[in-house]
C-alpha cells in the first residue's frame, strides 16, 4: 500500500474512514505542493523565502472540512481511481481557504489566527524589528494582500494540475470559479454591513450563505462530484444537503466567535464583538433588545473590549434569547440537510460518512 492509499476508505458504509489519517494526507499533499513552489521561489532571495514560509504556516493544520467534503462528494458518485490525484484536488480547496483567512484577518484587523500572529501582524512586527523605513502597518497590509493572492493563485494551479481526467477537471473548475466569486462577493457584503452598522437578519443570512456556507460545504461537494463525473441531478441532490449544512456550520462559527473558549478557538474572547461582526446572532439580539441594552450592544461592536465588557455583552445576547434562537436554527438546518442526505441517490458508504461530517461541522467547539 502506498503512502497516499492509506487514506482511502475501505468497502462498506463508512468503513475505514479515519478523519485524522485523512487530515494527515491533506497536510502532506499541501506541504509537498508548497515545497515544489519553494524550489524556484527561494532563488528570488530572502523576501521571497519569507513569503513562502508564511504560506506554509497559513496552510498548516485546521479541520480540513472543505477537503473532506470534496473527497466524499467524489465518493458519493464513484469509487476513487487514483487517491493521490484526488487528494491533490481536494487539497486545492485548503489553499483557497487559507487565502480567504489571510485576507479576512487583515480586513477584520485580527491579531491572531490559530494561536499565532495573523499574517499582517507578523510582517508588521518584522518591519519594526528591522527598523525599516516607511509604514510598518502598510508593509503588513501589503504582505497579507499579496500572500492571500499567491495562495489563491496556487489553489487554481493545484486543481488544474491534480492529474485527474482533463474533462472532469474542467467541469470541476467551473464550480471552483463560482466558489471564488461567491466568497469574494460574500466577504464584501460582510464588510459593507459592518461599515454601515447594519444589523438585519435577512442580510446576515445572505452573508452566511455566500461568504462561508457555499464555499465550505456545498461547493466542495460539487467539485468532488464533478471530478467523479456526476450528472446535474446528483449535483442538485448534494446542494439540498450541502447548503443548509453549510449555513448551520457558519452559524456555529458565529456562536463560537462570541461564546467560544479562547484556549480552544485560538482567538481572543468575544473576537467577533471587537471586530464588529454583524452576524445573525447579533442581528437577532438587536432585534429583540430595546432601550439602553440595545444601545449598549450596538455601540460596543467594533471597539476594544475588556474581559468584563465581553462578559456583559454575552449576558445581554444570551438574555435576549438570540443564543437559543441560533441554536434552534442550527438544529433545523442540520435536520433539513440530513433529510436531504437520506433521500439522495448516492453510494451508501458516502452517505454514512457525510452524516458523520455533518455532526462534526455543526457540533464543534473550534
Amino acid at each position: 500500500m502506498t503512502e497516499s492509499q492509506d487514506v482511502v476508505p475501505a468497502a462498506g458504509p463508512g468503513a475505514g474512514w479515519d478523519p485524522a489519517e485523512f487530515r494527515a494526507g491533506i497536510e502532506r499533499t499541501v506541504q509537498a505542493f508548497v515545497d515544489t513552489q519553494a524550489a524556484w521561489l527561494d532563488a528570488l532571495g530572502e523576501d521571497a523565502q519569507r513569503l513562502v514560509e508564511h504560506a506554509r504556516v497559513s496552510v498548516t493544520g485546521g479541520k480540513r472540512f472543505r477537503a473532506a467534503f470534496c473527497w466524499w462528494g467524489h465518493l458519493a458518485v464513484a469509487p476513487t481511481a487514483d487517491p493521490e490525484e484526488l487528494l491533490r484536488a481536494c487539497a486545492s480547496l485548503e489553499l483557497l481557504h487559507a487565502s480567504a483567512l489571510v485576507h479576512d484577518d487583515y480586513m477584520d484587523a485580527s491579531d491572531t489566527r490559530r494561536g499565532r500572529p495573523a499574517t499582517h501582524r507578523a510582517f508588521e512586527a518584522l518591519h519594526r524589528e528591522r527598523g525599516w523605513s516607511a509604514s510598518a502597518a502598510q508593509y503588513g497590509a501589503s504582505a497579507a494582500i499579496l500572500l492571500g493572492d499567491l495562495l489563491l493563485s496556487w489553489s487554481d494551479e493545484m486543481l488544474r494540475t491534480c492529474g485527474l481526467p482533463a474533462d472532469r477537471v474542467l467541469d470541476a473548475l467551473g464550480y471552483f470559479d463560482q466558489t471564488r466569486s461567491e466568497v469574494v462577493t460574500g466577504q464584501f457584503l460582510d464588510v459593507s454591513a459592518q461599515a454601515r452598522g447594519t444589523s438585519d437578519v435577512d442580510l446576515a443570512m445572505t452573508v452566511v450563505r455566500y461568504k462561508s456556507a457555499k464555499y465550505s460545504i456545498e461547493r466542495p461537494l460539487h467539485i468532488g462530484a464533478a471530478l467523479a463525473g456526476a450528472d446535474r441531478a446528483t449535483v442538485e441532490q448534494l446542494t439540498r444537503f450541502g447548503l443548509p449544512l453549510g449555513e448551520a456550520f457558519q452559524l456555529r462559527d458565529d456562536l463560537l466567535g462570541v461564546f467560544g473558549d479562547p484556549e480552544v478557538t485560538g482567538k481572543p474572547a468575544g473576537d467577533d464583538l471587537t471586530e464588529g461582526k454583524r452576524t445573525v446572532l447579533i442581528a437577532m439580539a438587536l432585534e429583540t433588545l430595546d432601550g439602553a441594552d440595545r444601545d449598549r450592544l450596538d455601540s460596543s461592536l467594533g471597539r476594544p473590549l475588556t474581559a468584563d465588557e465581553v462578559a456583559d455583552l454575552r449576558r445581554l445576547i444570551d438574555g435576549s434569547g438570540a443564543h437559543a434562537r441560533v441554536e434552534e436554527l442550527i438544529t433545523s438546518l442540520t435536520d433539513r440537510a440530513l433529510a436531504a442526505l437520506d433521500a439522495a441517490d448516492i453510494r451508501e458508504e458516502a452517505r454514512e460518512v457525510l452524516r458523520q461530517l455533518a455532526a462534526a461541522a455543526t457540533q464543534r467547539t473550534v
